[in-house]
């Protein structure tokens, strides 16, 4: 379960929108935004493939015909446009798009339907965890929450044009100290990241170095021998023209860094009503909520389903000995102040707009809510029930 010792040393890495992977993420989640914006009960499940100037989308979907591959198409040159990309070997207006997409099977959609009696069910059986802790203000473990801070910044300052000659893909990689169950500092931080054939390590370096300082907190940077900016010494050749990427190969980045379980579900490219994506927002929502309710200093929930049944088979708490109230009783008490039937999640947390592209990188959790409901699974807004009914 959770990390539970009091002396260590932990490791969490982050990958940046430019990362193959990610862009295939991005693309995936743009295609869900896309069918939501359309019909806000579209069924989307769709994985993208990405490498040297080709996409390649597949999957199932069931929404208005006004999505056609064509639109899927621009929707995928749009997500690899704001992005970045505009290499030789990966390029949004040259890139070839094949969209390789169906009507979603019947068989999944007669288990998954609310039809007379039958509530709408989960879209597939699984687990899901959310997790929560205090080593961060928005309640986020903290080496996952600076690995993303730093790529976060970076790639802001690329886009406004603050640096120059950095390209983007990269990653970054952070070793923080625990004292007494606590973060201290950090002893390594690693940064690779693609930049121009003119610049050589030691620039890049240089470019970097602020933004990482810029991210931690005062005293928390590494030793200057464990600062280690592209290791390799060259990375200019990256995207999809230097590794192929896969919707859904990153989700320890996408979760908890490792500190807490994952339940072994992707999220991006799925609508809603898949319950490896919102049953997973909710266990995180509900984790926080009891965080931020200062019923335990850290909270792991797991979540579990069967395909076509409405209500969860399980819900499991554990507060890692931080609670002050008995886990029964909690488990209990989160069940009446949220719904967790795959319906009861959509609509608690309005989960059927289009939300997603946003969330496919830099982490789905430990984000700010939106004006327009995007990270509504963030809010603390069950603090005050929660109390109520304990």
């Amino acid at each position: 379960m959770s990390v539970s010792k009091v002396n260590y040393l932990f490791t969490s890495e982050s990958v940046s929108e430019g990362h193959p992977d990610k862009v295939s993420d991005r693309v995936s989640d743009a295609i869900v935004d896309t069918f939501l914006a359309a019909d806000p009960f579209s069924r989307v499940a769709v994985e993208t493939l990405c490498t040297t100037n080709r996409i390649v989308l597949a999957g199932e979907v069931r929404g208005p015909d006004s999505v056609t591959h064509k639109v899927m198409e621009e929707a995928a040159r749009e997500a690899v446009k704001d992005i970045g990309y505009e290499q030789s070997g990966f390029h949004w207006a040259e890139m070839d798009v094949a969209v390789h997409v169906h009507a979603q099977s019947t068989d999944i959609a007669r288990g998954v339907d609310a039809v007379g009696n039958k509530d709408e069910g989960a879209g597939d059986q699984g687990i899901m965890f959310g997790y929560a802790c205090r080593e961060t203000d928005v309640l986020m473990p903290a080496p996952i929450h600076y690995s993303h801070a730093i790529l976060e910044v970076l790639a802001k300052a690329r886009h406004l044009g603050e640096i120059s000659g950095l390209g983007p893909d990269s990653k970054s990689q952070i070793t923080l100290k625990y004292e007494n169950g606590k973060p201290v500092g950090a002893t390594s931080v690693v940064v690779s990241t693609q930049h121009d054939g003119d610049l050589d390590q030691a620039a890049v370096k240089e470019i970097v170095r602020p933004y990482v300082e810029e991210v931690l907190p005062d005293g928390w940077m590494c030793p200057e021998e464990e600062f280690y900016v592209n290791p390799t010494g060259l990375f200019v050749i990256g995207g999809p023209d230097g590794d192929a990427g896969l919707t859904g190969r990153k989700i320890i980045v996408d979760t908890y860094g490792g500190a807490a379980p994952h339940g072994g579900g992707a999220f991006s490219g799925k609508d809603p009503t898949k319950v490896d994506r919102s049953a997973a927002y909710a266990a995180r929502y509900l984790a926080k909520n009891v965080v931020a309710a200062k019923l335990a200093e850290k909270c792991t929930i797991q979540l579990a389903y069967a395909i076509g049944v409405s209500k969860p088979l399980s819900l499991y708490v554990d507060t890692a000995g931080t609670g002050l109230i008995d886990e029964e009783k909690l488990a209990k008490a989160l069940q009446e102040v949220m719904d967790l039937s795959p319906r009861g999640i959509r609509e608690h947390l309005q989960l059927s707009r289009p939300i997603y592209a946003r969330t496919s990188a830099y982490g789905h959790f430990g984000r700010q809510p939106d004006t327009d409901g995007g990270f509504s699974w963030e809010k603390e807004d069950l603090v005050e029930p929660l109390k109520a009914v304990l």
